[in-house]
């Protein structure tokens, strides 16, 4: 069964994608395609470090998050995505203007779904790609999470 990504759906996850912890960083959805997220971020002096880079930890949290709305875009809407494990590599330090984290699914099962993220700090007029991850999610009924 083929999942359309209906503009509906596209509207809920540009909105969802905002709630919580993430609207506290600051994050933007800003491209949406089926098996595809891309997200934003304009830096401030709170998502810096003590040396002025832009915390490893922010860059991490962009790379999950965006994964796991790119798995989102694969299944339905009764369906949570939920991340179980998560690997990261940093490839210089982060320093620009803003971030921007593409995040594509590579690989779909029934249940598990792996997404890569790459994210390029934005210097100006251009763009350096500083970290790569990837990332295991799991689809679960909404109806099996206990709250």
């Amino acid at each position: 069964m083929q999942l359309e990504l209906t503009q509906e759906r596209l509207d809920f996850l540009k909105k969802d994608f905002r709630r919580g912890f993430i609207e506290f960083c600051g994050f933007q959805a800003s491209k949406i395609e089926k098996g595809f997220f891309e997200s934003t971020l304009k830096i401030g002096e709170n998502h810096k470090t003590q040396d002025n880079f832009i915390h490893a930890g922010l860059i991490a949290t962009m790379s999950d998050h965006t994964a796991g709305y790119a798995a989102y875009t694969l299944v339905p809407d009764n369906i949570r995505i939920l991340t179980i494990e998560f690997k990261i590599n940093f490839l210089k330090p982060a320093y620009g203007n803003a971030l921007k984290c593409k995040s594509e699914i590579v690989s779909q099962g029934k249940q598990i779904i792996v997404a890569q993220s790459t994210v390029f700090d934005i210097r100006d007029t251009h763009e350096k790609m500083v970290s790569k991850s990837t990332i295991t999610l799991m689809a679960i009924d909404a109806d099996k999470l206990q709250k």
